[in-house]
């Protein structure tokens, strides 16, 4: 242990040596560092399949009525596009959160599959956890991150690194979930496909019957198995994708009736009073507090 705390301290002074303002998007494809100075309060956010390393600090993820926190002991790991809310809660300007996230590529989880131990089947897994970090993940993500210093090296093994991290992920807790990202025709897979198009259509009307259709369930598995991954009803994450995308519209020009009826919704009274429950004001003060805290911007987007 003694061992992995120290090439986690030296993970945390290499990331900090490469950050670039609160989110940076490294040379190393699919590998960003994550940085902020302060807590932050919950933000709503679409986290997308990936994996979650702190180095310092903490964070917590709400999804539904589930609460996790992540920091330097554990990992999160998100298996598909999953509604919810992140925020900072241990941060300072001596000591600022840094984490770094990697995205995980469906393809080159399935190429590993054959070579990794084959976990117990069991119910639909959440698409959300949090597990203690091992030495072995650590140790791989300090040589992939080691890459920065030397780029010319990236094409060639930042791959070669990357499928051992995933291979390590595959050994722990969460391999059930990670081989449901990976299979095609697995329940989480099922699920994905009525994602993609809730995501893709989210200002038009949705019916649970066609989408378990899509998904190839009856309704009332489709809602079971969405529930269980998402810990949201679809209807849930219809709503929650609309007004973050309401969030993106009053960013720019539009105003709240013209950004309701953009995102779908047929009562602009009825955005309102959900969007206040959901952002903790209602439109037109929340765009004005964002626009005068770009440290608040960044966390609209940013799940690490």
């Amino acid at each position: 242990m003694t061992v992995m705390q120290n090439q986690l301290d030296d993970l945390r002074a290499l990331a900090a040596r490469h950050a670039r303002g609160p989110l940076h998007e490294t040379a190393i494809p699919g590998v960003a560092i994550h940085t902020r100075a302060a807590p932050s309060e919950p933000q709503p956010l679409l986290f997308a399949p990936t994996f979650f390393l702190v180095l310092q600090g903490a964070k917590e993820a709400i999804l539904g009525e589930r609460r996790l926190r992540y920091d330097r002991h554990t990992y999160a790991v998100a298996s598909m596009e999953v509604a919810g809310s992140g925020c900072v809660i241990e941060a300072s300007a001596a000591e600022p959160y840094i984490g770094l996230s990697l995205r995980l590529d469906r393809e080159s989880l399935a190429t590993l599959l054959p070579d990794a131990p084959q976990p117990e089947k069991a119910a639909t897994p959440p698409a959300f956890a949090v597990s203690p970090v091992t030495p072995e993940l650590v140790d791989a993500f300090l040589r992939l991150l080691h890459l920065l210093d030397r780029p010319g090296d990236i094409p060639v093994l930042a791959p070669l690194l990357q499928r051992e991290i995933l291979y390590r992920l595959l050994q722990g807790p969460q391999a059930a979930m990670l081989r449901q990202l990976a299979l095609v025709d697995s329940r989480s897979s099922q699920v994905r496909r009525a994602i993609a198009w809730i995501r893709d259509n989210y200002a038009e009307p949705l019916r649970v019957g066609s989408l378990a259709a899509l998904a190839g369930m009856s309704p009332a598995s489709f809602h079971r198995h969405f529930k269980a991954a998402t810990a949201m009803s679809p209807l849930q994450f219809q709503k929650s994708l609309r007004l973050q995308h309401a969030r993106r519209l009053l960013l720019g020009a539009h105003d709240a009736t013209q950004a309701a009826y953009a995102v779908g919704y047929e009562s602009a009274s009825q955005f309102s009073r959900e969007y206040a429950r959901l952002f903790g004001a209602p439109p037109s003060r929340d765009a004005q507090r964002l626009r005068s805290d770009f440290g608040r911007l960044a966390d609209v987007s940013v799940p690490a």
